[in-house]
C-alpha cells in the first residue's frame, strides 16, 4: 500500500495504540477519517494532502488481522486515483506518524 501514489494494492488490519483498537495499514501506520468528507467523497486536497496523504489503492483493498472485509471500498479521487475507504470513510495516513501505532494527528 502506499501513500501519496499508487504502488499496489493497500493492506488494511486492526492494531493497537494509546487510544485502543485502531485501523492501520500494511507498515501498522495508523489510518484516520477526515470530518469534512462527505460519504464517498475526499475534502481533503492541496495544502491538506501534504499533512494528510490518502491511503491510495490500486485494485481491491485487503483487509487483515482484525479490519472487517465487508467495511473496505475505495472512491475515484479528483486526480484520478483511488482512495481506499473503510465504512464509507476516506482513509488518511498523518505525516507526524513516523511510527506504528502512533495517533500524532488524532483531534487535529
Amino acid at each position: 500500500a502506499s501513500s501519496g501514489s499508487s504502488a499496489g494494492v493497500a493492506t488494511v488490519a486492526s492494531g493497537s495504540s494509546a487510544l485502543g483498537r485502531i485501523i492501520v495499514d500494511s507498515r501498522g501506520h495508523t489510518l484516520y477519517l477526515f470530518e469534512k468528507d462527505r460519504r464517498g467523497a475526499s475534502a481533503c486536497s492541496g495544502a491538506c494532502l501534504v499533512y494528510w496523504p490518502p491511503l491510495l489503492t490500486s485494485g481491491a483493498p485487503t483487509a487483515t488481522k482484525g479490519a472487517r472485509p465487508s467495511l473496505l471500498g475505495n472512491i475515484r479521487r479528483a486526480d484520478g486515483t483511488r482512495q481506499v475507504t473503510y465504512a464509507g470513510h476516506p482513509l488518511y495516513l498523518f505525516s507526524g506518524d513516523a511510527r506504528r501505532g502512533q495517533t500524532n494527528g488524532e483531534g487535529l
